[in-house]
């Protein structure tokens, strides 16, 4: 069996990636089955490798039907490659979010990560080191405990970490702009266009950006952290830590800020015209119902939310 810590070798993705193709997409018969069933019992990697591989499926449950046979039997025509395939993937992940796609091509480093959540999913569990994590919409983290530290890489998304003070192990946070070190705090670290949204409720933490000096952040800041190591507070129109109870919950938010972050948690293609976007929206919203935020705006707004099909929808003046 893989340890914890092991991960499949490139070569066993790439199988796992053309056995996706083959089982969900294509019309498999007996022999193709077989064939798969050997592979899959031939190496525990390869077990490992469908198991995250196939997660993606799972995103694909909200298209509707025929989007991905006729993308794939385009894709089968033009005798596509391996890169053809993860491109595939992540059109086929659009499930989750279209635009996600259009985005951020698939990573493989987010494929196989020890964590990772669909887009409008959200999950919590306590580490074996008793820290609480918690990862929200469309996000990915490893993680990694030795006697010495715990540590945890943010590879796509947002987390909040809430680190078990009473082991004094160092917990070390990697990021695209730095690294982060605490013992006891309690923070929120959220990938975004500028860099890295950071935000401390409790505790010690320390920043050590890329390109600038270490700095001491403090409970109650929060700060944007640029790619080149600056940063520098910043006062939100929402709640940082809303998600964690699950709502969205804003001030005076300009409607098009919102649409944007009411888009991370819903499939498909969500728009707000410029007319209304300077219209301001204040509440608490539970995230489990964006169907519900939609039609709760269309009330309380002189909007109208226009429904082309279930996967794109446009809020424009009433």
């Amino acid at each position: 069996m893989p340890t914890p810590d092991s991960a499949p070798a490139q070569a066993q993705v790439d199988q796992a990636i053309d056995w996706l193709v083959k089982l969900r997409f294509d019309r498999p018969g007996p022999h193709t089955e077989q064939q798969f069933q050997q592979w899959l019992a031939s190496h525990p990697h390869n077990a490992l490798a469908w198991q995250r591989v196939s997660q993606l499926s799972d995103e694909l449950a909200g298209l509707p039907k025929g989007l991905s046979r006729r993308t794939l039997d385009g894709s089968q025509r033009q005798r596509s490659s391996r890169r053809d395939h993860l491109k595939l993937l992540a059109v086929l992940a659009a499930g989750g979010s279209l635009g996600w796609a259009a985005r951020e091509p698939l990573g493989l480093p987010q494929l196989l990560a020890d964590s990772r959540t669909a887009v409008g999913e959200r999950r919590q569990w306590q580490g074996s080191d008793g820290s609480r994590i918690q990862l929200n919409t469309a996000s990915a983290i490893d993680l990694g405990y030795s006697a010495g530290q715990r540590r945890l890489q943010l590879l796509r998304g947002e987390v909040s970490l809430d680190s078990n003070a009473n082991d004094n192990r160092p917990f070390h946070i990697g990021t695209r702009v730095g690294t982060l070190a605490t013992v006891n705090g309690q923070l929120l670290l959220r990938e975004n266009d500028q860099g890295l949204l950071l935000a401390v409720r409790r505790g010690e933490v320390s920043l050590f950006p890329e390109s600038a000096s270490p700095r001491q952040v403090l409970p109650g800041e929060i700060l944007q952290v640029a790619a080149s190591g600056s940063a520098r507070a910043v006062t939100l129109h929402s709640d940082p830590w809303g998600w964690t109870e699950g709502v969205l919950s804003v001030q005076q938010m300009p409607l098009g800020e919102f649409v944007a972050e009411l888009a991370r948690y819903r499939p498909g293609l969500l728009r707000c015209a410029p007319a209304v976007a300077n219209l301001r929206v204040s509440g608490t919203y539970q995230l489990a119902d964006t169907g519900q935020i939609l039609h709760l705006l269309g009330r309380s707004l002189p909007v109208r939310v226009e429904y082309r099909t279930r996967y794109w929808v446009s809020i424009g003046a009433a």
